[in-house]
């Protein structure tokens, strides 16, 4: 009978050990919270949170700075200027994936209530009058340029700034989602997202960093622009979409110096939603692809949709595929074949040949240098949470 007892009372313990360890609740750690200001002066990780992003934050020299998957940072407008800035020699490392992007934004959710991301490099530039250095127009009055062609500010991947545009400093300086002073090729940028800011999506001010899978949607100003002479090589699969405000598709200049280099970016599309208007009424820039001031470059496989008509005071203004602000860039760009634009498909726009700005400028593409196709496919992206916004998807 003892030895009955005792075999139930192992099977019962067992029976009670099996239930007790399967029903425990596995450990989770809960997401991390903080606040983030200063200037960040150690090597630090961000795990995985929710953050507070407070003032103009500084990633100083030989720090590197990482933020881990699926983090969202969040300005907020009321407590002053906010920004996130890689000093020259410092890094930033986001390395977010399509399902669990990086997000920065802001707490009112209005377009230009903060500076957005910023990063400075030492690659080279070209800046007015030949020069290889300046100072930044972003309100920090940093200089940037220099001849480290590899320059390396790490790697941001999924990563989506939404909101950014802000006047910082003296109410004046405009300031991008993504804003890139001489970046250089050892920076990688890639699954990037600009969401309603208002300036530029992304702008380049030289350097030599390329950039690919990007999507720039409801900016104000220009979804895509640079000076200064960049030069990446490396760009593919950009993407614009343009709704409620917004000027040209691409603002194309290299501050007025007839450079031999250019960059090159393929697969692209430009759309441009009916009813979207010019950020400023009277600044008429409703073109897809805009070229000023020596601005050059390759673009293949591109898909222009939307670069319509647009009244404003009785007068109705058209817009077109590409459009060459200059007489000194048609001869010196257009005509010496620097600037390519092939496989193009051309839907919904006034004027689907290259124009000039006015009149006097005759603009004549040499052969091969302007190419339509109907089979142009443009961007390639995947969809996934880090193109989706409040449930909508910006890849339309």
């Amino acid at each position: 009978m003892k030895t009955k007892f005792l075999a139930l009372a192992l099977v019962a313990g067992f029976f009670f050990n099996s239930c007790s360890s399967s029903d425990d609740p596995t450990p989770v750690t809960p997401p991390a919270t903080g606040e983030i200001s200063g200037t960040i002066t150690a090597n630090k990780t961000f795990a995985f949170g929710t953050y507070t992003l407070k003032g103009i934050v500084k990633i100083a020299a030989g720090v590197t700075v990482t933020f881990d998957a699926g983090s969202t940072i969040t300005a907020n407008k009321t407590t002053g200027d906010n920004a996130l800035v890689v000093l020259n020699g410092g890094k930033l490392n986001i390395n977010g994936t399509a399902e669990k992007p990086v997000v920065f934004t802001e707490a009112s959710s209005t377009p230009g209530s903060w500076g957005g991301i910023i990063m400075y490099g030492d690659a080279p530039i070209k800046a007015v009058g030949g020069v290889t250095t300046s100072t930044s127009e972003d309100g920090n009055a940093l200089p940037y340029g220099g001849t480290n062609a590899t320059h390396n500010g790490g790697t941001l991947s999924y990563v989506r700034v939404e909101y950014a545009g802000a006047k910082l400093a003296d109410g004046t300086k405009e300031n991008n989602a993504f804003t890139f002073y001489s970046v250089g090729s050892g920076t990688t940028l890639d699954h990037l997202v600009a969401y309603k800011g208002a300036d530029d999506g992304f702008e380049f001010f030289g350097g030599t960093v390329s950039m690919t899978n990007a999507i720039s949607y409801g900016n104000y100003d220009d979804a895509f622009d640079w000076q200064d002479g960049w030069q990446g090589q490396g760009n593919s699969n950009w993407y614009a979409y343009q709704t409620v405000k917004g000027n040209y598709g691409m603002e194309i200049e290299a501050s007025n110096v007839n450079n031999a280099f250019f960059p090159k970016i393929a697969n692209i599309t430009l759309k441009r939603e009916a009813g979207t208007t010019p950020e400023v009424a009277g600044a008429i820039e409703i073109d897809a692809f805009q070229f000023k001031r020596e601005a050059n470059g390759e673009y293949n496989n591109i898909i222009i949709d939307g670069y319509g008509t647009y009244t404003e005071a009785g007068t109705t203004y058209k817009g077109a595929a590409v459009k060459i602000q200059d007489a000194t860039t048609n001869t010196n760009q257009v005509l010496t074949s620097k600037i390519k634009i092939t496989n193009a498909k051309i839907t919904n726009t006034a004027e689907v040949n290259p124009i000039g700005a006015t009149s006097a400028i005759v603009v004549a593409f040499p052969t091969g240098t302007f190419t339509q196709s109907a089979t142009a496919t443009g961007a390639s992206l995947t969809t996934g949470a880090w193109a989706n916004v409040g449930g909508v998807n910006l890849i339309k």
